[in-house]
């Protein structure tokens, strides 16, 4: 979360979860994505197509030989992973995200 790392693909415990309820940042707490947004991507990451409301900053990125768009959270800037134009409808984008920088609460139905 501070010093920009990833997790290797598909190690996370967080990529095959599945159920109702809110990701989140795991430092400060802020919700940032909606179990509903939530779709396998095939990289080994969560992904998801959109962010909730004022969730994420995002910074350009040009390490790693390429030009990329990183994400943070907008409260604490913890590091989240980078925003990609190869998502699904209806957003089109793919926020690939360490799930190690993410913690999961389930909703009650």
């Amino acid at each position: 979360l501070r010093q920009k790392g990833t997790e290797p693909a598909f190690t996370g415990e967080l990529l095959k979860e599945d159920r109702f309820g809110d990701f989140n940042c795991r430092v400060c707490g802020t919700k940032l994505f909606d179990s509903s947004a939530k779709f396998d991507s095939g990289t080994g990451w969560p992904s998801f197509y959109e962010p909730l409301n004022d969730a994420i900053g995002n910074k350009e990125d040009n390490s790693l030989f390429s030009s990329r768009t990183e994400i943070h959270c907008r409260r604490c800037g913890g590091h989240f992973g980078h925003v990609f134009d190869d998502g699904p409808q209806p957003t089109g984008m793919r926020h690939c995200l360490n799930g190690v920088a993410l913690t999961f609460v389930p909703k009650v139905a």
